[in-house]
């Protein structure tokens, strides 16, 4: 077996079983190894400590596999396949919802490969050299314990480059005639589109917080901004919403977002193709002023580097917010940027109510879905941080 050797010290992140090994933390690599291929991490004294993929173009040099001397092999990842899929059914997701996600990378033990259901249909994401590398083992196991026959291949992600890996798009396995898929979530349908949507079709980590701004709509005019293909617009309608205006630049996607209210027999509202930034400052000039807005922007910092900027723009939006929010209105903000964390994205909503002029309190915080689990020894698995605000 090939290893990577450890420079001195730099062994403590791995014995608190943190999965990713930086290429600053190895002194050398001994034997032959290919992009994805396995590893025994040793220690600079030459001890064992784990057994990971390697990535020789990637600043993680290497990802965990196992923190134990076994063979990472097709029964290995079965184990972990079936572990994270019976740990879906403990959780008693599905009569609640036909799409979940059922493999969440690094915090279901397997880096790099994310697995999501949409009805009959898995879609999956292999991020990194390492699932590259077993790709074709992972999805025949995973027909093999799903019992469905269908995967889309949705690989077409920025970060795949950094492992130097090139997109990839298609079918793995199966086939179907249409890549939208109906599914339900709370006993609402939603249309998902597994090859033109963001992501792998929709944003299942929102789920559970479509379902409570559903249940704090009611009676409320409500903006959704950056509301994609509806989800928290259909949420809010059928809790009962007085209004609701959808706001997104994508033409598609408010097209298909009408489709979901339609498909739910829900009354038709305002669909407006705008940026969000722009559209914000001129309900302002207008004096147009909201019940309820939610603010789910995509991602402003993949990185800390990028922090600034991110915080710019999070504090310009709420900003706004504030100013078009009634009193007693409901601010419902989200912030997905892994280089943003709930203190900082806390303080910055803050400074957001501190400018508007705006008296808040924080009465809940929202996180992603339970099927997005956190494994405690990689605190990186959490990136959805979401406040619902009280403006007084």
């Amino acid at each position: 077996m090939p290893s990577l050797i450890l420079k001195p010290g730099r062994e403590k992140s791995v014995l608190r079983r943190h999965p990713w090994i930086f290429s600053g933390a190895v002194q050398r690599v001994d034997g032959e190894i290919v992009s994805g291929g396995t590893v025994d991490v040793l220690s600079s004294k030459g001890d064992f400590l784990a057994r990971a993929s390697y990535s020789p173009q990637s600043q993680i040099r290497a990802r965990v596999w196992t923190f134990d001397d076994e063979p990472v092999d097709k029964d290995f990842f079965r184990r972990q396949i079936k572990s994270a899929i019976h740990a879906r059914d403990t959780w008693h997701l599905t009569p609640d919802t036909s799409a979940l996600r059922l493999i969440y990378a690094e915090s279901d033990g397997i880096p790099g490969l994310i697995v999501d259901r949409y009805a009959d249909v898995l879609v999956l994401q292999s991020l990194t050299a390492g699932s590259e590398y077993w790709k074709e083992t992972i999805a025949d196991i995973l027909l093999e314990e799903t019992g469905l026959q269908t995967i889309y291949e949705r690989s077409d992600v920025d970060v795949r480059e950094l492992e130097g890996l090139s997109p990839q798009v298609g079918f793995l396995r199966g086939t179907i005639s249409n890549s939208r898929i109906t599914i339900s979530e709370y006993g609402l349908k939603f249309i998902v589109d597994v090859e033109h949507g963001h992501k792998t079709g929709f944003y299942l980590d929102q789920r559970v917080n479509r379902r409570r701004v559903g249940r704090l709509a009611r009676d409320r005019d409500v903006l959704n901004c950056f509301c994609y293909t509806g989800g928290f617009t259909v949420h809010a309608l059928a809790g009962g919403a007085k209004s609701v205006a959808s706001a997104d630049s994508s033409a598609d996607a408010l097209a298909l977002g009408r489709e979901n209210v339609s498909l739910n027999g829900l009354p038709e509202s305002e669909w407006i193709e705008a940026d969000v930034f722009q559209l914000l400052r001129k309900f302002r000039d207008q004096n147009r002023s909201f019940d309820m807005i939610v603010l789910d922007p995509p991602k402003f910092a993949s990185t800390v580097a990028q922090v600034e900027k991110a915080a710019r723009g999070y504090k310009d939006i709420n900003l706004l917010a504030f100013k078009l929010l009634r009193p007693n209105g409901i601010l419902v903000t989200f912030s997905c940027s892994g280089g943003v964390d709930a203190y900082l994205f806390q303080k910055i909503v803050a400074g957001a109510a501190l400018d508007a002029g705006a008296d808040a309190q924080i009465i809940e915080r929202l996180s992603q879905s339970p099927d997005h689990p956190v494994a405690l020894n990689f605190p990186e698995g959490t990136y959805l941080k979401g406040l619902v605000c009280l403006k007084r």
